[in-house]
């Protein structure tokens, strides 16, 4: 496909850059601890640039240490120290013909004290996120005048450096966004009010800015199109503040959506569509004659091309789409969209950024890595390798074998590759894995890998390839517990259910264990008519699961009918009937149940993986069959080791 809109060039100000493909700023606390641009961010960055995209945005960059510190080993822009590598920076993006923003921010409210050193956070006025769940003070006029000035020196700091432009952040709910909600500006000074009052800290700074940089230095402005909070901003209050913005002389406005108290909408779990919020940018790019970037969940280039057809923006941002695969420009505009390693929405990277480590990618091992992991060695020589297990790990591990030139032979015992991301795509609203499956699917066949599926080979038949070292990748089994009943007939596993050997409709049906497989699963069974309980012996239900992903998960199920019940224990299975425990009193009591369905994790089979270390020297388990984990964990297994392999 031709994408003629994608890749025309367009203009910013008086920037112009090579095509529509815009990175967004996402959080990698890949900065050194001062605050420079270290090595490794350079080289994240300069990878996406390589990779066909047209403007980055940086992550969020610090402008003021005392209340507006974001994050650990965040980019800072405060002092005249941080140019040189800034400057590094900017000149690694623009070796390949690609420009770069400093996006300038300050967290607000939506802060921790712990990251300013004990001090209280600070707000326009008291009043508290229930994300956080610390009051912040309110911040004095002297103290916002002095923010602004704070905010218009890391734009000259920015100039300074040879960066194209800045980005001001004013949504997500941090600072300039509280400013801008009616909902957190509570204030009766000049920075609050009316509309106009609101909008004054963020009018000071763009003024500042383009005082002191110039106007033709191009200034982009985030905004939210609706922070989906009731009382905070919303679509009519947002076009009018771009409205404003363009009279002040602002050179693009990028519309995103969402605070921490609907993060949802800011970062979107696997089952929001592409486009979901794309009416925002529409409604921006009729209000506005300033150039619009969208934040719409896009994932695939034909979409991303259809947004500009339609005229909904005149920029795509493409944020975590490069996060899992830094060629998405270059392998469309090449024509190689089966290439694609295409994001699935699984939240890993936000959520291990937000743990304060570096960022990670589920579907990309190498990304925050550039520089550990550049190139792998071709020294396989045709050297045979036996791959056992056709999930997430094995196909990584037989994927980087190919391309250091082994020769790896990937076995399958079912008819089809995927493993446990297979069997994930089956419950409802999670088609985006088949997107990674099928992917991998066509990297292997590219590379020729040998897959033989509906295999399970024997050692004799592992022993007549002679193989050089024999991976392990063949997960892990259920677990049962050993409790009464447990092996009677309407007992079964997430695994039965979601392959298809058990088929369980218009039942009553009790899931045992609240991790994401199991409520996943509950969903599944409710969509086949089920009356569905889930049991959870912890406190809460989904006591593992990164919390956006768990409202979205429990909101559907509740719309569904399905029976949450946490502090419960299943003790024992009776015909037609289960008994439960009341995990804080130790009552205990008796429900009538059709079948009763297990989700209470997985164990490793390490039997075989032991007899194959006595029959051949070199042994990798990886994946489920080592340490079970998510699909992160598991192409992280399977990367690294046939990375390192010698």
């Amino acid at each position: 496909m031709k994408y003629e809109k994608l890749f025309a060039a367009g203009e910013i100000g008086r920037l112009t850059l090579k095509n529509r493909i815009v990175m967004p700023a996402m959080g990698t606390s890949l900065a050194a601890a001062s605050g420079e641009a270290s090595d490794e961010m350079i080289a994240f960055y300069e990878e996406r640039a390589a990779g066909g995209c047209g403007l980055i945005i940086t992550e969020i960059t610090r402008v003021d240490n005392e209340t507006g510190v974001g994050t650990p080993n965040q980019l800072n822009a405060s002092d005249l120290l941080f140019v040189p590598r800034l400057e590094k920076l900017a000149r690694a993006v623009h070796r390949h013909d690609s420009k770069i923003f400093l996006q300038l921010q300050h967290p607000g409210r939506q802060n921790h004290g712990r990251l300013i050193g004990g001090k209280q956070i600070v707000a326009p006025s008291a009043v508290m996120s229930s994300a956080i769940g610390e009051m912040p003070r309110e911040l004095s006029t002297e103290e916002v005048e002095g923010l602004v000035r704070k905010f218009v020196f890391g734009a000259v700091i920015a100039q300074t450096a040879g960066i194209d432009g800045v980005e001001i952040h004013g949504a997500h709910g941090y600072l300039i966004g509280q400013f801008l909600s009616p909902l957190t500006n509570l204030r009766t000074d000049k920075y609050g009010g009316s509309l106009e009052g609101r909008m004054l800290f963020l009018s000071e700074i763009v003024q500042g800015i383009k005082l002191a940089c110039g106007a033709g230095f191009p200034v982009s402005v985030r905004i939210d199109g609706d922070e989906f909070v009731p009382g905070g901003i919303v679509l009519e209050e947002a076009l009018l503040t771009a409205k404003h913005l363009e009279q002040l002389g602002v050179d693009c406005i990028n519309v995103s959506a969402g605070t921490y108290e609907s993060s949802n909408a800011i970062i979107e779990p696997i089952s929001y569509p592409q486009g979901w919020k794309k009416h925002l940018a529409a409604a921006m790019k009729q209000a506005v004659q300033i150039p619009v970037i969208a934040c719409d969940v896009i994932r695939k280039p034909d979409f991303a091309e259809s947004l500009l057809q339609e005229g909904n923006t005149d920029f795509v941002a493409l944020g975590r789409a490069q996060l899992a695969d830094p060629e998405w420009g270059n392998k469309a505009a090449e024509g190689r969209e089966a290439e694609i390693r295409t994001c699935i929405s699984c939240l890993y990277c936000i959520q291990e950024v937000m743990e304060c480590k570096v960022i990670k990618c589920a579907v990309n091992a190498r990304a925050g890595r550039e520089l550990e992991f550049a190139e792998p060695p071709r020294d396989g020589g045709g050297k045979v390798i036996a791959v056992i297990g056709g999930g997430p790990a094995g196909m990584e591990a037989a994927r980087i074998l190919a391309l250091r030139e082994f020769r790896p032979v990937l076995f399958e015992a079912r008819d089809v590759l995927g493993g446990s991301v297979e069997l994930g795509s089956r419950p409802p609203l999670k088609e985006k894995l088949n997107w990674f499956i099928a992917n991998m699917q066509h990297q292997l066949e590219q590379l020729n890998v040998d897959v033989r599926l509906s295999a399970k080979p024997t050692l004799e038949q592992l022993k007549a390839l002679n193989p050089y070292a024999v991976f392990v990748a063949a997960g892990a089994r259920p677990i049962v517990p050993g409790i009464p009943g447990v092996d009677k007939a309407a007992v079964c596993t997430v695994v039965d259910v979601l392959s298809g050997a058990v088929e369980i409709k218009n039942k009553r049906a009790v899931v045992i264990g609240s991790g994401m497989t199991g409520l996943e699963t509950a969903e599944y069974l409710a969509d086949l008519g089920n009356q569905v309980t889930v049991v959870e012996m912890q406190k809460r239900v989904g006591p593992d699961a990164y919390l956006p992903n768990l409202i979205d998960m429990v909101t559907r199920l509740k719309k569904s009918g399905v029976e949450l019940l946490a502090s419960t224990k299943l003790v024992e299975v009776q015909d037609g009937a289960i008994v439960l425990e009341n995990s804080a009193t130790g009552e205990t009591s008796v429900r009538e149940a059709d079948a009763v369905v297990l989700s209470i994790g997985v164990a490793p089979d390490r039997s075989f993986a032991e007899e194959l270390k006595q029959a051949f020297p070199k042994v990798k388990v990886i994946g489920d069959a080592g340490k079970p984990g998510r699909i992160g964990q598991a192409i992280q297994s399977g990367f690294e080791t046939a990375f390192v392999l010698n």
